[in-house]
């Protein structure tokens, strides 16, 4: 199965769930974006890895990246590989000696020292179909970075999502994606895409 690349185009704060981020990935010379969900340690992690931040002692990440790096093994890619039930699995593809090792990871940690040893991202198309979300062209910006952003509008809440039609679920999906909240973005496509497999 073809992988494809991935980036990490912006780290946001969810408006509407306390202590929720995501993190999202662009497709690499695409415009699909795959939100995932994650803790606020982890945000925390990919943020400083992000903006070079050189903590006073060193974190988790960069403790398991700096042991890596005594012990010669090189982190040479992460696949997110798996999508079941919303939970996004991954996993390091490290060598050392001329022997590569597959090593099973959250994805949020996988992420975090992907930004650390600089190595490429990638996932398989059936995850992108699944899990992403295709940007218009016009709303690809040099805004877009590697930054947590934190909008400022919040969309209301309207009606629950189940009682909303397709056309009011779709104009919601682009005002959040507008507003870069990824996390209230994947529980719209979700539902989209729930009513649209019956």
């Amino acid at each position: 199965m073809k992988k494809t690349e991935l980036e990490i185009v912006a780290l946001s704060h969810s408006i509407t769930q306390t202590h929720s981020y995501a993190v999202v990935l662009g497709e690499v010379n695409g415009l699909r974006r795959l939100p995932i969900v994650i803790g606020g340690f982890e945000a925390q992690a990919i943020a400083v890895a992000l903006e070079r931040m050189q903590p006073s002692r060193p974190l988790t990440h960069d403790l398991f990246s700096n042991f890596m790096a005594n012990f010669d093994i090189e982190l040479t890619e992460v696949v997110i590989y798996k999508l079941e039930e919303g939970i996004f699995f991954a996993k390091l593809v490290c060598q050392n000696n001329g022997n590569v090792v597959e090593i099973d990871s959250r994805t949020s940690d996988a992420l975090a020292l992907a930004v650390r040893s600089g190595c490429k991202i990638y996932t398989f198309e059936n995850i992108l179909d699944a899990a992403g979300l295709d940007m218009d062209p016009a709303e690809k910006t040099e805004s877009e970075g590697e930054s947590i952003s934190t909008p400022t509008e919040t969309v209301s809440e309207n009606k629950d999502l189940s009682s909303m039609t397709l056309d009011e679920l779709n104009t919601l999906l682009q005002q959040v994606l507008e507003q870069e909240d990824y996390v209230r973005a994947i529980s719209i496509r979700d539902e989209i895409n729930s009513r649209t497999k019956k």
